[in-house]
């Protein structure tokens, strides 16, 4: 899939190392660059892009509230000087954040994330939840099965290590693969068993077994960094804290 990309960043400098480095993919098929994000706005209401690469700190209208006002975003990436706003993004759906400077391999990460998703998402993969898979009747479910195409395919929980919420999708992660599902991360709190798994955010669902550390805002799963809400922190300790007893 060729992508049709937009810049806006009110800093010449940024937009000039971005599009040097959407020029080296062969994947890349227009670029867009908007130093103002009013102009780029009324662009996006005439047309369509697959991918923003988007400020959060301009003049006149920043990053969150030009986000916040388009009515049908493409997919986002933040590109900022400051990290504190990372847990706001999540919230708005993007799809991963930058930090300036930004270095080409990390934005080559960030590309590769946009490809992985797009591409599962065209394999258009749905929860089967009248497929349970339970190893008796007495206790809980310990899978689910996830239709995709003609085939279904088993997902035990206990490979889940977390949830995220994308818009409208949801990207279930295993240690060794990922799944992305029509479907809004409230509607995997339905599926997912309560106890073995926790809401931590508002874009985050967690494994409670696959959690290896909690610092002051985050999780760490492995390698796996995760905010932790700020409306959903008391309830993350006392679950943590019950967990260990």
């Amino acid at each position: 899939m060729l992508l049709n990309c937009v810049v806006v960043d009110d800093e010449s400098l940024a937009r000039e190392v971005l599009e040097s480095y959407l020029r080296r993919l062969d994947f890349v098929k227009s670029i867009r660059l908007f130093g103002n994000a009013r102009e780029a706005l009324a662009y996006l209401e005439s047309h369509t892009a697959d991918v923003l690469f988007l400020d959060i700190e301009m003049p006149g209208m920043n990053g969150i509230d030009f986000l916040k006002s388009l009515t049908h975003p493409p997919i986002t990436v933040f590109t900022t000087a400051y990290r504190n706003y990372a847990f706001e993004g999540f919230e708005l759906g993007v799809i991963d954040f930058l930090l300036k400077p930004i270095a080409y391999p990390r934005f080559l990460q960030a590309t590769e994330k946009i490809r992985d998703f797009l591409a599962l998402k065209e394999q258009n993969a749905r929860l089967d939840d009248s497929l349970v898979a339970s190893s008796t009747a007495e206790t809980l479910p310990d899978s689910i099965f996830v239709k995709s195409g003609v085939q279904r395919i088993k997902l035990c929980f206990e490979d889940v290590t977390h949830i995220q919420g994308l818009k409208d999708y949801a990207i279930i992660y295993t240690n060794t693969s990922k799944i992305v599902i029509k479907g809004s991360i409230k509607a995997m709190l339905d599926i997912f068993p309560p106890g073995r798994f926790l809401r931590v955010h508002k874009s985050f669902i967690v494994a409670v077994s696959h959690i290896t550390r909690i610092e002051r805002n985050r999780l760490l799963l492995g390698s796996n960094q995760i905010p932790i809400g700020r409306n959903y922190k008391d309830e993350v300790e006392k679950v943590l804290l019950d967990h260990r007893r």
